[in-house]
């Protein structure tokens, strides 16, 4: 927004010289130079007229390679959708652009959401801005460095399992995940329909607030989206409460979890307390059955979602010799998708398959019940929950790219939120002694973001003064 003296121009000018200057950090797939500075002309005709201006006048967005934008290439940062152009607007983008926001480029990603480290992108992968021989998360890895790095304003991710907090957590800004249905997913490239949320990066939760605020509320594209009025979130972070407050130990007394940041959060629940908030431990059952029950369910969904993907109706299409239809399907897939994504897909078939829906996937969703059911109890008598984003700080390239494994258990404290369908966020407020930020996962109950926003809001600035 217009600032003294500064145009919407200038300060597109400025974020275009910041992505210019850390373009070796590859955020961004694609910038739309020239289209932000015409719009932040546009925008700039009516700088003396504030009351025409929408909610989010001058701000400068970034979205996920993942979101619609009329007219402009969306791929999923995939060699499948390498040469496909969005036909019209995801309702977030659209409702961003309703309200005078500025959208800069999109964001690198791991293919098709699938990765929490941002390496498998047909793009190339991001690197972390605080240390660019660490990862920076994923899947919305280029999202949260282009946010850390001072790129853009804000922008837009997709969190499936934790693809919006974990990053937050390892480039140290601000990560929102709110419940799902919260925000419409029309426009949204599918991985797990079920799972998937748009999610924010801001380095404010001021930010966080008005970002949502804009882009939530129901829509008449998207059956799944929540018919609730949105609250004024910005105008709730002035109210300074205190909370009953849940929290797992067992969470906290497992044995992936980095000492230090187990160190820091029980330092800061402590300090909670002192300003006046109730925590009390609660009993979780299913910790250790979270992340296999996530990746059998997400799995066979991207399964069926990415079957679209076939070489006939768009994207991209082999050029080798083909005798029959199911060959070209066979051959462009196995060309064009990448290896986490051949992977998450093979691993959905089978949980699908006859002789193993039963035992796999039908005792996924069971287990997902549980969860949901049990969550339920949690809130009907406490405001929030407490738990670490990621069991240790932004890990090195290629330290766990070679076992699937460690890679999925390390969403061991994200995917419950997503299970759950309920809001989530990551606050940057700790720093590992390797120079690494780290952050507190806080989570509400569905629906619930103007608690989870009031509470992080004071914690924020609670600790910004310690």
């Amino acid at each position: 927004m217009s600032c003294g003296q500064l145009t919407c121009a200038d300060i597109v000018s400025s974020y275009l010289q910041e992505i210019e200057k850390n373009k070796h950090l590859n955020a961004f797939i694609e910038v739309y130079a020239d289209e932000a500075l015409e719009r932040a002309k546009s925008l700039d005709v009516k700088s003396s007229s504030p009351e025409t201006w929408g909610k989010l006048y001058g701000v400068v967005i970034g979205i996920k390679d993942v979101l619609c934008y009329k007219d402009h290439h969306v791929g999923a940062a995939s060699k499948i959708l390498e040469q496909y152009t969005a036909i019209y607007n995801a309702t977030a983008v659209q409702r961003l652009l309703d309200e005078d926001a500025i959208i800069i480029g999109n964001l690198n990603c791991d293919e098709f959401a699938m990765g929490s480290s941002n390496e498998h992108s047909s793009h190339g992968r991001v690197l972390n801005a605080i240390d660019e021989s660490r990862v920076p998360g994923g899947s919305s890895g280029g999202s949260a460095v282009a946010v850390q790095a001072n790129m853009c304003m804000a922008s837009l991710g997709s969190d499936t399992g934790g693809s919006v907090r974990q990053p937050a957590d390892f480039c140290g800004v601000v990560g929102l995940k709110p419940s799902y249905g919260r925000i419409s997913r029309y426009g949204l490239l599918a991985y797990a329909s079920s799972f998937d949320q748009i999610g924010i990066f801001a380095h404010t939760i001021e930010d966080a607030a008005a970002v949502l605020e804009t882009i939530a509320g129901p829509d008449e594209y998207d059956s799944t989206c929540s018919s609730s009025p949105v609250p004024n979130y910005v105008s709730s972070l002035k109210e300074n409460k205190t909370f009953k407050i849940a929290y797992f130990p067992a969470c906290l007394e497992h044995p992936s979890l980095d000492k230090e940041i187990k160190s820091n959060i029980e330092q800061c629940m402590e300090a909670l307390r002192k300003q006046g908030h109730v925590l009390e431990p609660v009993r979780f059952d299913y910790l250790d059955v979270i992340v296999p029950a996530y990746y059998i369910l997400t799995t066979a969904e991207a399964s069926s979602n990415l079957s679209r993907y076939d070489g006939v109706k768009f994207g991209y299409r082999t050029d080798a010799m083909v005798d029959n239809l199911q060959d070209l399907f066979k051959k462009t897939r196995s060309a064009a998708f990448g290896k986490e994504v051949k992977r998450r897909i093979m691993l959905g078939t089978f949980v699908l398959s006859t002789g193993y829906y039963d035992a796999y996937y039908a005792k996924a969703q069971q287990v997902r019940r549980l969860i949901s059911d049990q969550t339920k109890e949690i809130f009907k008598s406490y405001d929030l929950l407490l738990m670490p984003t990621a069991p240790s700080t932004a890990f090195k390239f290629g330290e766990k790219s070679n076992d699937a494994v460690e890679m999925f258990l390390g969403d061991l404290y994200t995917v419950y939120a997503n299970l759950a369908g309920i809001a989530a966020i990551s606050l940057p407020l700790f720093k590992h002694s390797n120079g690494m930020p780290f952050g507190l996962q806080v989570l509400s109950d569905k629906l619930k973001e103007t608690t989870l926003l009031q509470f992080s809001q004071h914690t924020m600035n609670a600790f910004e003064h310690v």
